[in-house]
């Protein structure tokens, strides 16, 4: 420290006679004196953020570098971090301690990398069974609480790291692994601290506490030191802090509680910070890999709204989070200082941003340069506890300060009338700075059973669907006791008329013939060696322009065989498993949300790529762009065996070629409806919906189509290398040319409506499965491709035209302005124009 600035543990070390020794420990420790029966002296750390505003940088840094320690010890001893995202028997967990160090152990959790977070906290969450429990002595508030909304979080047998801001005496330590480690024995612990402070005694406990449990226990701290305290400190600081007190309330302090007196603030201004949807706020319920990038990929954004809106000229700023909410507030306070140090690079005026949070423990304020608590402002609890703790709240430091702005960021728990209250904690900011900006962190709150998407898991075969288990995961809710089929003709007319969204019900399962099945079969056949062509392609692309840690998202269901046989090809070409699930994505009502908050809770975002088997006009790739818009860090370019609309960057071709997976519904799809979302069935928390039709298994030839394209994955090696060449050197950019060509047939044929306009030979086999078709265009000349769609026409009466300049093998018409009264007695269409 600079030899002009007191160490801010004098005031105390003078008057009490405290003492601590240890190399680096006064730079990072200050002293101060608290109303605690059971401790008088208080460590306050510099690099916390709890109690001294600090750059969040610095804060950070410290604490990630801890992380990067832990991470080369586990290493270096062959422990490892295990599974890089949900624990589990071999996977490393960070907990942290609440309150005071809820960041700390957050940022500690990203210095090691890939490892799931959580925190103990002392506000119970209703339906939330607690994972464990233990208490804090020496603390103001004692119990504290472990609530993963995952269980397997506390379950396995891997490294368990702690993290604590001070390492004193060590009985939390003692009561957190007596706890846990009667649940769930581990070979290994790790305690992390800013500042190990204990005794020769306290060391020799910890290790015979080991001992005993027959476990290893590390310690990891940035300084060691030790603290002095002479006999009767207790009551000496008791009696000090009464004096004080005693002082203050008669107007004639001792020393003054506050920097400057309080006047009328102006009034808070509430920003909108745009929190990525389903993003939890801290590690109360657990944080995973996924949600760290997430959370990276929207601060900039967050950050810049923050700026955006700090009165003019404001360099000098406050981020304050809120008791346990420690974690964001810290990252946004980081991102903030990025956002205006750019924008006042070159002048005179550089941003100074700071960061501390509010606490409930009760800290005397001396304003004396060696005391490291100056002032206090004092409020009332804003977050209706129930943990029969003291009323009132604290934020040290900030009376005073000259802070142009501070930024108060609580979650939506804490965003009750007693924060906005005359005396709550913004009127206790606005009377000291010129500005006060609210910003509310939306509470996550797990479902009552503990089945939030973020944490549940896929299903999968046989139970769901006849796909193996590594096949696929299906990010769907099972609605196979749900009576959901409806005929074709009812459903035309309640979509057409407005009564009811496609998705709202399910065709009835067309039953193909025994010829439509030979078909299918001999055109699976001719076809196999040009599909794994594509799929070789294609997936080539992938792996080559998004890397082999690809996390394959399929359309369902039509993009599902595909995703599976993309999962093939990788395996066999390259040895890689790729990951695979199975989504919703509904025209007009968009993609499962709740599916992609699964996807980022358990992969980077950036390596979801979602796949579907081709495209018509591009209807869906428009709609998931829209969607995913919301969601940062996703991808929205779709991944194609055929583009013949031109509507993506990646596909194996942009033929219009037969797919024989279109030419069936469930029975080539491993079994699965097309999805559904219906108010009644989908809950805002479940997933979009579909049913297995297990009764279907004699029929099902999901395993014949992907054995036999698989079959052929030997032989197309050598043209899937030029493909992909050849793709590689191409301008692949989209040209919407499909598009182009059913605007004009709409207009040409008078529908006036592109959705009933079905471009491609996979769309016109859905029109004439699923829908009532009135007719299909089809290139004149088209040869065996169109088998199938010429006797399925003629199996429903509809007629096929033959037409030049088709930019498709064929486009199949829905009869536009359907009603069961334009229909003929045998139920098919008729033309009603």
């Amino acid at each position: 420290m600079a030899t002009n600035t007191p160490w801010t543990g004098q005031w105390v070390a003078d008057r009490l006679g405290v003492a601590l020794r240890g190399d680096g420990v006064t730079d990072l420790l200050g002293l101060a004196l608290r109303r605690n029966p059971k401790r008088a002296h208080l460590l306050v750390s510099h690099v916390l953020g709890k109690h001294v505003p600090q750059r969040p940088h610095v804060v950070y840094g410290h604490a990630h570098a801890l992380g990067q320690r832990v991470r080369a010890l586990l290493d270096g001893d062959g422990d490892g971090v295990g599974d890089g995202g949900r624990g589990g028997a071999d996977g490393t967990v960070v907990l942290g301690y609440a309150e005071t160090a809820t960041g700390l152990g957050h940022a500690v959790a990203d210095g090691i990398g890939g490892v799931p977070y959580l925190h103990s906290t002392r506000r119970a969450v209703p339906g939330v069974a607690p994972g464990g429990g233990f208490e804090e002595e020496h603390s103001h508030a004692t119990g504290h609480l472990l609530l993963p909304e995952d269980p397997a979080l506390l379950a396995g047998s891997g490294p368990l790291v702690l993290v604590d801001d001070e390492f004193s005496t060590g009985r939390t330590i003692l009561n957190t692994i007596s706890d846990l480690h009667a649940r769930h024995p581990r070979a290994r612990y790790v305690v992390v601290a800013l500042t190990d402070m204990r005794g020769d005694a306290d060391r020799a406990t910890l290790a015979a506490f080991a001992g005993r449990l027959g476990t290893r226990i590390d310690v990891v701290a940035l300084a060691e030191g030790t603290v002095t305290l002479p006999p009767g400190v207790l009551e000496k600081g008791q009696a000090l802090v009464a004096a004080h007190e005693r002082a203050a309330a008669t107007g004639t302090p001792a020393a003054p509680l506050a920097g400057q007196p309080e006047t009328p603030g102006a009034p808070v201004r509430r920003v909108d910070l745009g929190w990525p949807a389903g993003l939890p706020d801290g590690g109360r319920h657990g944080f995973l890999p996924g949600h760290r990038t997430r959370l990276e990929a929207a601060l900039p954004a967050m950050a810049g709204r923050l700026a955006a809106a700090l009165p003019p000229g404001a360099r000098r700023v406050l981020v304050l989070g809120n008791e346990e909410l420690m974690y964001a507030p810290l990252r946004l306070a980081q991102a903030l200082e990025d956002a205006l140090t750019a924008d006042a690079a070159g002048t005179a005026a550089p941003a100074q941003v700071r960061y501390s949070t509010t606490t409930r423990s009760p800290v005397l304020a001396v304003d004396d340069p060696g005391y490291a608590i100056r002032s206090r402002l004092v409020f009332p609890a804003h977050d209706d506890p129930d943990d029969g703790g003291s009323p009132e709240r604290y934020a040290y430091n900030v009376a005073g300060a000259g802070f142009d702005a501070v930024v108060c960021v609580v979650d939506s728990a804490g965003d009750t009338a007693a924060l906005h209250q005359d005396g709550g904690l913004l009127a206790r900011l606005a009377a000291h700075t010129p500005a006060v900006l609210l910003a509310v962190v939306p509470t996550y709150r797990p479902e009552p059973e503990g089945h939030h998407p973020s944490m549940s898991e896929p299903l999968r075969g046989p139970d769901f669907s006849s796909y193996a288990p590594e096949e696929v995961g299906w990010l769907l809710k099972d609605l196979s006791g749900v009576e959901l089929e409806a005929p074709t003709e009812e459903r035309e007319e309640a979509i057409q008329s407005g009564g009811a969204h496609y998705a709202e019900s399910l065709p009835v399962e067309y039953q193909p013939t025994p010829e439509y099945q030979q078909l299918f079969r001999s055109a699976l056949d001719a076809s196999a060696a040009r599909i794994a062509r594509a799929v070789g392609a294609v997936t080539e692309l992938v792996l080559a322009e998004r890397g082999p840690d690809a996390v394959l998202v399929s359309l369902a269901r039509a993009g599902t065989p595909v995703g599976v046989l993309m999962r093939r090809w990788a395996r066999h070409a390259h040895g890689l498993d790729l990951p695979h699930y199975a989504v919703s994505i509904v025209r007009g009502r968009g993609i499962d949300r709740n599916a992609l908050r699964w996807l980022a809770a358990h992969h980077a975002a950036a390596d979801a790529v979602f796949v579907d088997g081709w495209t018509g006009k591009g209807a869906i790739t428009r709609e998931l762009a829209d969607a995913v818009a919301e969601f940062d860090g996703f991808n929205p370019d779709i991944a194609v065996l055929a583009d013949p609309g031109g509507c993506v960057s990646t596909y194996g071709t942009r033929d219009d070629f037969l797919i024989p997976s279109a030419c069936l519904n469930s029975t080539v799809s491993g079994l699965i409806s097309r999805t559904v979302l219906r108010d009644g069935l989908i809950g805002p928390e479940d997933f979009h919906g579909a049913k297995f039709y297990r009764e279907l298994r004699d029929a099902d030839v999901s395993g014949l189509f992907l054995d036999t394209v698989a079959a052929a994955f030997d032989q197309v090696g050598d043209a899937v290398a030029e493909d992909v060449k050849s793709l590689r050197s191409q301008d692949r950019s989209p040209t919407w040319a499909g598009w182009a060509a059913v605007e004009r047939i709409s207009e040409e044929y008078g529908i006036g409506d592109v959705n009933l306009v079905k471009p491609g030979v996979g769309e016109t086999t859905r029109v004439l499965l699923r829908r009532v078709p009135w007719k299909v265009l089809a290139q004149r000349g088209a040869g065996a491709d169109l088998d199938h769609v010429r006797l399925l026409a003629e199996q429903r009466g509809v007629p096929v035209e033959e037409v030049d300049g088709l930019p498709y093998s064929c486009v199949g018409l829905i009869h536009p302005r359907y009603t069961r009264g334009a229909t003929g007695t045998d139920g098919r269409a008729v033309n009603a124009r």
